[in-house]
C-alpha cells in the first residue's frame, strides 16, 4: 500500500543523487489524478517559466527524463504529458490525442 513515509525518507538522497529539488504533497483526500497539482500552487508559481516534473506516487519505473525534457522544450508548448498503454484501461483512466 501506499507508503507517505516512505517517500519523505527517500527525499534527501534522490535530491542529492539527481540533483533536483524535490517537493513532496499529500493529499488529505483524493482528489483525482491532477487534484495534487492544486496542492502545489505557490511552489509552482515560484518556478513559474521553469520546467517541472509530476508524478503520481504510486507509480515507480525508469523515467527517460532528459528525454521528455528535451521533447517538451523542443516542441515550445505550454506541457507535455507522457502516458503508456496499457491492456486494460478502465482502472488508469484514458489519454486521448491527436497525431
Amino acid at each position: 500500500g501506499f507508503n507517505p513515509e516512505a517517500i519523505n525518507e527517500r527525499v534527501p538522497e534522490i535530491e542529492e543523487q539527481y540533483g533536483v529539488k524535490v517537493t513532496v504533497s499529500l493529499e488529505e483526500t483524493p482528489m483525482g489524478t491532477a487534484g495534487p497539482l492544486a496542492l502545489a500552487k505557490e511552489h509552482l508559481k515560484t518556478a513559474a517559466g521553469r520546467p517541472f516534473f509530476v508524478f503520481n506516487s504510486d507509480v515507480t519505473c525508469e523515467y527517460p527524463l532528459a528525454d521528455l525534457l528535451a521533447f517538451h522544450e523542443a516542441h515550445g508548448k505550454e506541457g507535455t504529458i507522457m502516458v503508456t498503454q496499457v491492456t486494460d484501461p478502465s482502472k488508469y483512466g484514458v489519454g486521448v490525442y491527436e497525431k
